[in-house]
């Protein structure tokens, strides 16, 4: 399970088995929850509020770098870490 980020204990990743629609993956804790990269919606799983907050901030800002590791790992290639929250 590649990591992308990680911040206040939020683990963010991306695997290259993945199905459409292109989404990431947040875990916190015993929560997991996979995002949609357009909309920002969770697909599956479920978070705390304050971290699901958290990990729409963060996606927000980095759209741009998401939507690349998505195309990379449809290429096949290594997916580039994306800075954390700060």
């Amino acid at each position: 399970m590649p990591q992308v980020s990680r911040f206040f204990g939020i683990i963010i990743s991306m695997f290259y088995d993945e199905h459409n629609p292109p989404h990431f993956h947040a875990t916190y804790g015993e929560y997991n929850a996979e995002i949609a990269i357009n909309g920002l919606n969770i697909l599956v799983g479920k978070l705390p509020s304050r971290a699901l907050g958290l990990v729409i901030e963060w996606a927000s800002q980095h759209q741009p770098e998401l939507i690349e590791n998505w195309k990379r790992i449809e290429e096949g290639k290594t997916i580039e870490k994306i800075a954390p929250l700060e």
